[in-house]
Protein backbone atom coordinates (compact mmCIF):
# COMPACT_ATOMS: atom_id res chain seq x y z
CA UNK A 1 0.00 0.00 0.00
CA UNK A 2 1.12 3.54 -0.66
CA UNK A 3 1.48 6.13 2.07
CA UNK A 4 -1.81 7.84 1.31
CA UNK A 5 -3.68 4.52 1.51
CA UNK A 6 -2.11 3.87 4.91
CA UNK A 7 -3.09 7.35 6.08
CA UNK A 8 -6.66 6.92 4.79
CA UNK A 9 -7.01 3.51 6.47
CA UNK A 10 -5.65 4.84 9.77
CA UNK A 11 -7.89 7.92 9.65
CA UNK A 12 -10.98 5.82 8.94
CA UNK A 13 -10.09 3.33 11.68
CA UNK A 14 -9.07 5.77 14.40
CA UNK A 15 -11.33 8.77 13.76
CA UNK A 16 -14.18 7.38 11.65
CA UNK A 17 -16.73 7.49 14.47
CA UNK A 18 -15.79 11.03 15.44
CA UNK A 19 -16.09 12.17 11.83
CA UNK A 20 -19.53 10.55 11.49
CA UNK A 21 -20.57 12.19 14.78
CA UNK A 22 -19.45 15.58 13.48
CA UNK A 23 -21.38 15.08 10.25
CA UNK A 24 -24.44 13.86 12.19
CA UNK A 25 -24.57 17.03 14.25
CA UNK A 26 -24.53 19.04 11.03
CA UNK A 27 -27.16 17.11 9.08
CA UNK A 28 -29.20 15.28 11.76
CA UNK A 29 -29.42 11.98 9.86
CA UNK A 30 -27.15 8.97 10.50
CA UNK A 31 -27.16 7.68 6.93
CA UNK A 32 -26.59 11.10 5.46
CA UNK A 33 -23.78 11.67 7.97
CA UNK A 34 -22.08 8.45 6.87
CA UNK A 35 -22.48 9.50 3.23
CA UNK A 36 -21.00 12.93 3.98
CA UNK A 37 -17.96 11.35 5.63
CA UNK A 38 -17.45 8.94 2.76
CA UNK A 39 -17.80 11.71 0.17
CA UNK A 40 -15.39 13.91 2.13
CA UNK A 41 -12.81 11.11 2.34
CA UNK A 42 -13.10 10.56 -1.40
CA UNK A 43 -12.81 14.30 -2.06
CA UNK A 44 -9.72 14.70 0.13
CA UNK A 45 -7.88 11.55 -0.95
CA UNK A 46 -8.93 11.38 -4.64
CA UNK A 47 -6.04 13.53 -5.84
CA UNK A 48 -3.59 11.20 -4.19
CA UNK A 49 -4.99 8.20 -6.03
CA UNK A 50 -4.49 9.97 -9.36
CA UNK A 51 -0.83 10.50 -8.49
CA UNK A 52 -0.76 14.20 -7.71
CA UNK A 53 0.62 13.72 -4.22
CA UNK A 54 3.79 15.22 -2.86
CA UNK A 55 5.49 11.84 -3.33
CA UNK A 56 4.60 11.78 -7.04
CA UNK A 57 6.12 15.24 -7.46
CA UNK A 58 9.16 14.22 -5.45
CA UNK A 59 8.18 16.24 -2.38
CA UNK A 60 7.69 15.15 1.20
CA UNK A 61 4.35 14.66 2.84
CA UNK A 62 1.43 12.38 2.23
CA UNK A 63 -1.13 14.99 1.28
CA UNK A 64 -0.63 17.63 -1.41
CA UNK A 65 -2.20 20.16 0.94
CA UNK A 66 0.33 19.47 3.73
CA UNK A 67 1.05 22.70 5.48
CA UNK A 68 1.22 21.64 9.08
CA UNK A 69 -2.42 20.49 9.29
CA UNK A 70 -3.79 17.01 9.53
CA UNK A 71 -5.82 14.95 7.11
CA UNK A 72 -8.66 14.95 9.65
CA UNK A 73 -8.86 18.74 9.49
CA UNK A 74 -9.11 18.56 5.69
CA UNK A 75 -11.83 15.91 5.95
CA UNK A 76 -13.81 17.94 8.52
CA UNK A 77 -13.62 20.99 6.26
CA UNK A 78 -14.76 18.85 3.30
CA UNK A 79 -17.72 17.54 5.36
CA UNK A 80 -18.81 21.09 6.17
CA UNK A 81 -18.41 22.20 2.55
CA UNK A 82 -20.33 19.20 1.20
CA UNK A 83 -23.15 19.78 3.71
CA UNK A 84 -23.54 23.44 2.74
CA UNK A 85 -23.24 22.67 -0.99
CA UNK A 86 -25.94 20.01 -0.80
CA UNK A 87 -28.29 22.45 0.92
CA UNK A 88 -27.66 25.06 -1.76
CA UNK A 89 -28.43 22.53 -4.50
CA UNK A 90 -31.67 21.32 -2.93
CA UNK A 91 -32.89 24.67 -1.59
CA UNK A 92 -34.73 25.72 -4.75
CA UNK A 93 -36.44 22.32 -5.08
CA UNK A 94 -37.77 22.38 -1.52
CA UNK A 95 -40.73 24.53 -2.54
CA UNK A 96 -41.72 22.07 -5.28
CA UNK A 97 -41.46 19.05 -2.99
CA UNK A 98 -44.79 17.66 -1.79
CA UNK A 99 -45.31 18.56 1.83
CA UNK A 100 -46.26 15.90 4.35
CA UNK A 101 -48.23 16.77 7.46
CA UNK A 102 -46.24 16.37 10.67
CA UNK A 103 -47.10 16.79 14.30
CA UNK A 104 -46.46 20.37 15.35
CA UNK A 105 -45.42 19.38 18.84
CA UNK A 106 -43.75 16.56 20.68
CA UNK A 107 -44.69 15.61 24.19
CA UNK A 108 -42.85 13.22 26.43
CA UNK A 109 -41.09 12.54 29.68
CA UNK A 110 -37.89 14.37 30.43
CA UNK A 111 -35.59 11.44 29.67
CA UNK A 112 -32.23 11.46 27.94
CA UNK A 113 -33.69 9.95 24.78
CA UNK A 114 -36.50 12.48 24.63
CA UNK A 115 -34.18 15.39 25.28
CA UNK A 116 -31.86 14.12 22.55
CA UNK A 117 -34.78 13.86 20.12
CA UNK A 118 -35.94 17.35 21.07
CA UNK A 119 -32.47 18.80 20.46
CA UNK A 120 -32.22 16.97 17.12
CA UNK A 121 -35.65 18.32 16.12
CA UNK A 122 -34.67 21.83 17.21
CA UNK A 123 -31.40 21.70 15.26
CA UNK A 124 -33.39 20.53 12.25
CA UNK A 125 -35.32 23.80 12.30
CA UNK A 126 -32.20 25.89 11.87
CA UNK A 127 -31.02 27.08 8.48
CA UNK A 128 -27.87 25.24 7.35
CA UNK A 129 -25.55 28.21 7.93
CA UNK A 130 -27.04 28.79 11.40
CA UNK A 131 -26.63 25.09 12.17
CA UNK A 132 -23.04 25.13 10.89
CA UNK A 133 -22.26 28.16 13.07
CA UNK A 134 -23.79 26.48 16.14
CA UNK A 135 -21.88 23.24 15.52
CA UNK A 136 -18.56 24.98 14.93
CA UNK A 137 -18.99 27.39 17.85
CA UNK A 138 -20.41 25.09 20.53
CA UNK A 139 -19.47 21.55 19.48
CA UNK A 140 -16.08 22.23 17.91
CA UNK A 141 -15.48 25.03 20.48
CA UNK A 142 -14.16 27.48 17.92
CA UNK A 143 -14.10 31.20 18.57
CA UNK A 144 -16.29 33.54 16.52
CA UNK A 145 -13.30 34.66 14.39
CA UNK A 146 -12.39 31.01 13.74
CA UNK A 147 -15.98 30.19 12.76
CA UNK A 148 -16.04 33.21 10.45
CA UNK A 149 -12.80 32.09 8.81
CA UNK A 150 -13.99 28.48 8.46
CA UNK A 151 -17.23 29.53 6.77
CA UNK A 152 -15.81 32.48 4.85
CA UNK A 153 -18.16 34.94 6.54
CA UNK A 154 -17.76 38.21 8.39
CA UNK A 155 -17.63 37.99 12.17
CA UNK A 156 -20.79 40.10 12.46
CA UNK A 157 -22.62 37.66 10.20
CA UNK A 158 -21.52 34.74 12.36
CA UNK A 159 -22.69 36.58 15.49
CA UNK A 160 -26.05 37.24 13.84
CA UNK A 161 -26.43 33.56 12.84
CA UNK A 162 -25.54 32.50 16.38
CA UNK A 163 -27.99 34.97 17.92
CA UNK A 164 -30.80 33.87 15.59
CA UNK A 165 -30.03 30.20 16.17
CA UNK A 166 -29.89 30.67 19.94
CA UNK A 167 -33.25 32.45 19.92
CA UNK A 168 -34.78 29.69 17.80
CA UNK A 169 -33.33 26.94 19.98
CA UNK A 170 -34.40 28.71 23.17
CA UNK A 171 -37.95 29.11 21.86
CA UNK A 172 -38.18 25.56 20.53
CA UNK A 173 -36.63 23.89 23.58
CA UNK A 174 -38.19 25.96 26.32
CA UNK A 175 -39.97 24.14 29.11
CA UNK A 176 -43.66 24.98 29.42
CA UNK A 177 -46.09 24.29 32.25
CA UNK A 178 -48.93 22.06 31.00
CA UNK A 179 -51.36 23.24 33.70
CA UNK A 180 -50.98 20.14 35.92
CA UNK A 181 -47.88 21.28 37.73
CA UNK A 182 -45.70 19.11 35.49
CA UNK A 183 -43.37 20.59 32.94
CA UNK A 184 -42.99 19.27 29.45
CA UNK A 185 -40.53 20.06 26.72
CA UNK A 186 -42.07 21.27 23.52
CA UNK A 187 -40.49 21.42 20.10
CA UNK A 188 -42.61 24.28 18.82
CA UNK A 189 -42.43 26.80 21.61
CA UNK A 190 -46.16 26.34 22.31
CA UNK A 191 -47.67 24.69 25.33
CA UNK A 192 -47.69 20.91 25.09
CA UNK A 193 -51.34 20.58 26.16
CA UNK A 194 -52.80 22.37 23.13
Amino acid sequence: MSRWEDELAELARARGRALVGYAYVLCGDQRLAEDLVQDALVKVFARLRRGTSGEARGGAGVHPLDGGGTSEAYVRRAILTLFLDEHRRTKRWAAARPLVATADRTRGAASGATARADVAAALGRLAPRERACVVLRYLEDLTVPQVAEALGLAQGTVKRYLADATATLRDVLRVADDGTGRTTTTTTGRRAGR
